[in-house]
């Protein structure tokens, strides 16, 4: 089976879990058939809402030592979430002040996944800094996008700069990997990059997205042209090949040969493209238990560390 497929299965029986996926699907298919400037306005809709909607999800209160900030993003927030003294960290381990991680999830995803990355970091002496990206989380926003990933990170890092924070190193997983791949490679002002789980192609999810929903290749095309002409930047300059070579900081690239979301070969192409980066390929633990697995916490805080 290619990883196309593979990748497809996987997205399709995610969305076909959710009753609303057959009336999305048949919305779609009648308005690119009868109007398609309709069903456009609605794939674009559809494509930038992240999934599963947050208002499905349970919130889990944080823990009493973090505490969040609110900024203001585009039309849209994004929260960050500091620690206060962690009972786990020891004494004589404290960060360096104005020093910190910046830990960062993925599509759908949300800033308290990366907590079990934060705890690791906090005991060896580093100071995480966790985002929830516009749109996820208790942000403001409906919709986001990859580009939009790529600049909150940008936006985030220059103003915790601007704070008198330096950032040494970012780790993020997923579509926010690509993002974070992107960033880095436009001058990110970072010392160390983590990339989790990492996606090649972004113009790939426009494929899986118009075979899950039923759009003909013309919608697709149609789709993509519109996320390029809105965002300004065309998809292929996010793929390994584009971005890889122009980062110089040192990077950990971890991925899971078994990930059914993001293929394994997806990661191996960052770390191939990426002059001197680091691949660590784990087994058994899929697309999200990665960010919760002992021995890639190990890893992770070694190589920032």
């Amino acid at each position: 089976m290619s990883t196309t497929t593979t990748a497809l299965q996987a997205t399709s029986d995610f969305y076909s879990s959710n009753p609303a996926t057959r009336v999305l699907r048949l919305a779609l298919g009648t308005s690119q058939r009868l109007w398609p400037a309709l069903g456009l306005r609605l794939a674009y809709r559809l494509f930038g809402t992240p999934l599963p909607p947050r208002w499905l999800r349970r919130d889990r209160p944080w823990p009493g030592h973090w505490t969040q900030e609110r900024w203001a993003f585009e039309d849209a927030s994004l929260t960050l979430h500091h620690p206060l003294r962690h009972p786990a960290a020891p004494a004589s381990s404290a960060p360096a002040e104005g020093a910190c991680v910046l830990l960062v999830h993925g599509w759908g995803g949300h800033a308290g996944q990366m907590l079990p990355l934060a705890q690791a970091l906090i005991v060896r002496g580093l100071r995480p800094v966790l985002l929830d990206l516009p749109a996820h989380g208790k942000n403001a926003g409906r919709v986001s996008n990859l580009p939009q990933f790529a600049r909150a990170m940008e936006y985030t890092l220059a103003r915790l700069a601007q704070q008198g924070h330096t950032v040494q190193g970012v780790v993020a997983h997923s579509l926010a990997a690509n993002g974070l791949a992107f960033a880095a490679a436009r001058g990110l002002p970072t010392q160390r990059l983590v990339l989790l789980a990492p996606p090649a192609s972004p113009r790939e999810y426009t494929r899986l997205f118009a075979q899950v929903f039923g759009l003909h290749e013309p919608m697709r095309a149609a789709l993509q042209r519109r996320i390029e002409a809105r965002e300004g930047i065309v998809m292929a300059q996010f793929e390994p090949d584009a971005s890889g070579p122009r980062i110089t900081q040192p990077t950990l690239v971890v991925h899971d040969r078994g990930d059914r979301i993001n293929p394994f070969a997806d990661g191996a192409a960052f770390a191939e493209a990426i002059p001197g980066a680091q691949l660590l390929a784990t087994d058994g633990l899929g697309h999200t238990r990665l960010l919760r697995d002992a021995l890639v916490a190990q890893a992770v805080v070694n190589f920032l560390a």
